[in-house]
């Protein structure tokens, strides 16, 4: 079967031969930007302020899984949705609907009355943080002409600046304000980059006649898509593992939570560094390449972290692991908008899907598997993973040499 679409021309380059580039890349890519600093800044201030909502409304471990699965819930459908949306009616309204629904949730989060209203807020953060996701990621390789890793993988640094800020700020401000005041400034705050959207010329939509369903529905028999997919499915499981497992199986190993946290900032720390290294990087390297040292940085790193006993090995690990995640996302996505350049909206939405499964299904079999075999075998399963993504990543190279 053919992989390729009807279209081969590249996001940019299909605006220009269309005579539809009336906007300024640098502006756009931009706000792209902002869209994603937004998304990190709302699910790290969400993360940060868990345990005073939890206080303030005294809630059960069973309520508050509940606001806890409202969030990824909210995340999935704001990926399902994003992507026909940007092809259909473009970016500009749907950045700013986006925004404009955490503000909204996050307002509601500070004042809310009932349990109910906080799990409606907590879906709303993960809808609009869901849509800012794709949609900035889709919006940035449309308006990057050169090396679509390259602008991807600066995109993701906002993310990191988001995902490191956002907690010391909260802490900061913790000791002057509540959190209630918190969450609601930062909404306010929300404003500005709305405002930014509103006011911006975006690229037109790809797909005026009509929502592309048909065409949409058609992407799912290209096997190399499916392919992309499942690679992002493993990259998203293993990024989640690595920060939801590696507290526990740290302190298995007698190692405080407090160091533990301190080694998954630093892993944060090393992927915003690693991904502004491969923003220049990946203009003048293979992005294949690229992605099969990160791959095999990311098995040494889960090979350290099985042999670890110190605190200082464990650091080394989670360097190695933030320097081998930042090239899979934006190396993936990028051949995913070049592959799919007059869908790449819809394209995204079906690949980023498969990586939020993956996350999900993965952490749970972890939690399984750490039950009944115990934590101490967490990094072989990491390891395990990534091998397979080292397989899918020489499969999808061979085909997109083939064509």
């Amino acid at each position: 079967m053919n992989d390729k679409p009807t279209a081969t021309l590249s996001g940019a380059a299909y605006f220009r031969a269309s005579g539809k580039r009336a906007y300024h890349p640098g502006r756009v890519f931009a706000a792209a930007c902002a869209g994603m600093l937004l998304f990190g800044i709302a699910f790290l201030s969400l993360g940060t302020i868990s345990t005073f909502i939890q206080s303030r409304f005294g809630l059960t471990t069973v309520e508050a899984a509940s606001l806890a699965s409202s969030l990824p819930f909210g995340m999935l459908a704001g990926s399902v949705v994003f992507g026909p949306v940007a092809d259909r009616y473009g970016y500009k309204y749907l950045l700013a609907g986006a925004t404009l629904v955490i503000l909204v949730a996050l307002q509601a989060i500070a004042y809310a009355p009932s349990l109910l209203v906080l799990q409606l807020s907590f879906f709303g953060i993960g809808l609009g943080g869901g849509t800012l996701n794709g949609a900035t990621n889709a919006l940035a390789a449309d308006v990057t002409a050169d090396s679509k890793g390259a602008g991807l993988s600066l995109l993701g640094v906002f993310f990191g600046l988001g995902a490191l800020g956002m907690p010391l700020l909260i802490g900061a401000l913790s000791q002057i304000w509540d959190y209630r005041t918190i969450l609601s400034a930062i909404g306010f705050f929300l404003i500005l980059p709305l405002l930014f959207f509103l006011q911006l010329t975006f690229p037109e939509p790809k797909q005026r006649q009509g929502f592309p369903l048909r065409e949409g529905m058609a992407l799912l028999r290209h096997p190399l898509l499916w392919l992309l997919g499942a690679i992002l499915f493993f990259e998203s499981g293993v990024e989640g593992m690595v920060s939801n497992w590696t507290t526990t199986f740290l302190e298995n190993r007698e190692i405080a939570v407090e160091r533990a946290l301190v080694a998954l900032s630093v892993q944060i720390a090393a992927l915003v560094v690693a991904r502004l290294l491969l923003s220049r990087l990946l203009k003048r390297i293979p992005a294949a390449r690229v992605l099969f040292i990160g791959l095999a940085l990311i098995l040494a790193a889960s090979m350290v972290l099985f042999y670890a006993r110190s605190f200082a090995v464990v650091v080394v690990a989670m360097v190695l692991f933030g320097a081998g995640f930042a090239a899979g996302f934006p190396v993936v996505l990028g051949f995913t908008a070049e592959r799919y350049p007059t869908l790449s909206g819809t394209a995204f939405s079906i690949v980023i899907i498969m990586a939020l499964t993956g996350n999900t299904l993965l952490n749970y079999i972890t939690g399984v598997l750490s039950e009944r075999a115990g934590i101490g075998y967490f990094p072989l399963l990491l390891a395990g993973c990534t091998l397979a993504m080292i397989l899918l990543v020489q499969v999808v190279t061979r085909r997109m040499k083939r064509g």
